[in-house]
């Protein structure tokens, strides 16, 4: 009779019990928001499915309502979000067969959108064209980013004690709360806690602009900051170098790129990014393995061809 009962539970509510006890206080805001806005969308979406109503035809139904109003990506992560939730309920008797089996994703068709990366030819203009006077400034931020590869929020919880000059690295064991009320946070996973080796000309460079800096204050944060403040600045900046706008995190992908197309392994690129796993570096940068694999098979027939 209790379990019965609990199939007559409004999905939506079970959902909502669910993020409380399993992701509350585990996951962080940012991620919290996420499920709380996937909430929002299912009471708006199916206000009245009971949970044992919840199969297959059901939850096809759910996502292709859902897939009216978003990209296939947004589809495919309020898919996942959705999922542990439904699986955990079949594991407890609510749900007799698991209803994501065999799911298709759909969504609208993708906006334009702003290049991901810029070449290496690119990257070098914008860098010329970047403002890099004696005084700490965005432009700084958009260099730093450019050459190690982090995070904004990472970056923007650099202090000059996390600078090694001696050994040319980085430490990165914190972010910005700069979405929320300031501060600093933990990093986004365990393996975003890392060492990131720099240049000598970025060792130059910062050995000077943090010279009298507070030790352990953020170098870049002197008030609130927005995302779209420093991609105000790079916008400009690509502007007058002529080249593609992109965005800060569009920096991120193109310091892997320019490190896969210059033969560094996966391996190594997802460890300087920060990736929990090297398949999170593959599924992101898949375009460029394929493009490599072709050179590769190329390198390949011209060896074999002068044996």
């Amino acid at each position: 009779m209790a379990k019965d009962s609990k199939k007559d539970e409004l999905f939506c509510d079970y959902f909502e019990r669910w993020i409380k006890v399993y992701k509350e206080g585990a996951i962080r805001r940012v991620t919290m928001n996420k499920y709380n806005l996937a909430l929002s969308w299912l009471r708006k979406l199916i206000p009245t499915l009971k949970i044992g109503e919840l199969d297959r035809i059901a939850y096809q139904r759910l996502l292709n309502d859902y897939a009216k109003f978003h990209e296939r990506q947004t589809t495919m992560d309020f898919h996942h979000q959705l999922k542990g939730a439904i699986l955990d309920a079949v594991d407890e008797g609510l749900i007799s067969r698991d209803p994501t089996r065999k799911t298709i994703i759909k969504g609208k068709t993708p906006r334009d959108k702003k290049p991901k990366y810029l070449s290496q030819f690119e990257l070098h203009t914008l860098i010329q064209h970047l403002d890099l006077g004696p005084e700490v400034n965005w432009d700084w931020l958009i260099l730093l980013v450019a050459k190690t590869g982090m995070r904004f929020s990472e970056a923007l919880a650099i202090t000059p004690k996390d600078f090694d000059f001696a050994h040319q690295s980085l430490s990165i064991d914190k972010t910005w709360d700069y979405k929320g009320n300031g501060g600093f946070l933990p990093t986004k996973n365990k393996s975003s806690v890392r060492k990131i080796q720099i240049d000598w000309q970025l060792v130059v460079q910062f050995s000077e602009l943090i010279k009298n800096k507070p030790e352990n204050e953020p170098l870049f944060v002197f008030n609130k900051v927005y995302n779209s403040t420093v991609n105000d600045v790079l916008r400009r900046r690509c502007k007058e170098a002529q080249i593609p706008v992109i965005s800060i995190h569009g920096l991120r992908h193109t310091h892997a790129s320019l490190l896969l197309f210059a033969g560094v392994s996966i391996a190594s690129v997802a460890r300087r990014l920060g990736h929990a796993s090297m398949t999170t570096t593959q599924k992101t940068y898949l375009h460029i393995i394929h493009e490599l694999e072709n050179k590769d098979i190329d390198l390949v027939m011209r060896a074999l061809s002068s044996l």
